[in-house]
């Protein structure tokens, strides 16, 4: 704990280094804010903060920078912040004027989050807990080969050869096709396992494949984003210095860089940030994240996020994700035909 007045003086910090990227002086905190203190007063507080940790000086006679402590410090600060009503209104007319497509959707989240964040911004597609069965197609290639067609709820698509120990027809895998588009509608796999009992050998063999094929689908953690904004980061100063401008595109080329920045489970609702060292892996200590999970609940449910350095807008960052999430979800429940949530206010 840091009294109120050490707080002030460390989100002051904070603030002009977010906006300035340079180190920060007691003399440019008393010319620049109404503390309310002295000159010296402020060295010495400065001085209480370096020792706890929550400020350090990347120099003996620099001024001073936040530490991820610091970071965290402010952040959690932070409350009741929204972005500005004609912004929501914009965001509102724009996915408005977009085809009811997944698709474009999130490639518009992206677009409109990076440009808002002035960051990398990153949207998954939305991920049920179990994929669901929709519709089954089984198309005779060979004699004992066929091309299995299977859609999952959300329109997912999945593909697969499945060989047969007997000779069969298009007619036989029709018909077992048109039985179980009957029999699985809208069951998960653990539910369709359930009600597998003495099958006819063609009917289980292909209950078989597709319970791979959800099982698949199920065990699949993330799938590559939409990203949108690497012009924004790649301009900051932090990125001056090749080797963080390095380590961070080859993330991004060798698509690692979602589950690199990214928890394999998402504790709770609500936004969630992650500063520096607090993520795991060492090639993006110097960058914070940004993540809310959008969707809906037991269902499908997808990550929009921002990436960018430490030294972020946070309060612009999270007042986006958080808008944009609510957006995104209120287009999932309409795509799945369930109550509107809470409506993202737009006039």
């Amino acid at each position: 704990m840091i009294s109120p007045r050490t707080g002030t003086i460390l989100k002051s910090i904070v603030e002009e280094h977010i906006v300035r990227g340079t180190p920060v002086s007691s003399q440019c905190l008393t010319a620049d804010y109404a503390l309310g203190v002295s000159p010296a007063t402020v060295r010495n507080e400065m001085a209480r903060l370096e020792q706890e940790g929550f400020i350090l000086r990347p120099y003996p006679s620099a001024g001073s920078i936040p530490s991820d402590k610091g970071y965290r410090y402010y952040v959690e600060t932070l409350t009741d912040i929204e972005l500005p009503l004609a912004e929501r209104r914009l965001i509102s007319h724009l996915f408005h004027q977009v085809e009811r497509d997944m698709e474009e959707w999130l490639r518009l989240a992206a677009t409109v989050t990076a440009r808002l964040a002035q960051n990398v911004a990153l949207v998954t597609l939305p991920k049920p807990i179990n994929c669901r069965f929709q519709h089954l197609e089984v198309i005779l290639l060979q004699e004992s080969l066929a091309l299995m067609v299977l859609v999952l709820r959300g329109a997912k698509l999945k593909q697969q050869l499945i060989t047969f120990d007997q000779v069969t027809t298009q007619s036989e895998l029709s018909a077992v096709a048109n039985k179980l588009n009957v029999d699985y509608a809208d069951l998960t796999r653990p539910q369709i396992l359930a009600r597998t009992t003495q099958l006819p050998a063609l009917e289980q063999g292909i209950t078989d494949c597709l319970a791979k094929m959800m099982q698949a689908v199920d065990e699949q953690e993330y799938e590559e984003p939409y990203l949108d904004g690497l012009h924004f980061i790649i301009n900051q100063p932090e990125f001056a210095h090749s080797q963080r401008l390095l380590s961070l595109m080859e993330l991004i080329e060798q698509r690692n860089l979602l589950k690199t920045i990214l928890p394999s489970r998402l504790a709770g609702q609500g936004v969630q940030i992650i500063i520096g060292k607090e993520n795991k892996a060492e090639a993006v200590h110097n960058l914070s994240v940004v993540i809310h999970q959008y969707g809906l609940p037991m269902e499908a449910v997808g990550t929009i996020g921002v990436v960018g350095p430490t030294r972020m807008h946070y309060g612009r960052a999270i007042s986006t994700i958080n808008y944009l999430a609510l957006v995104l979800s209120e287009l999932i429940a309409e795509l799945y035909g369930r109550d509107s949530l809470t409506r993202p206010e737009s006039n």
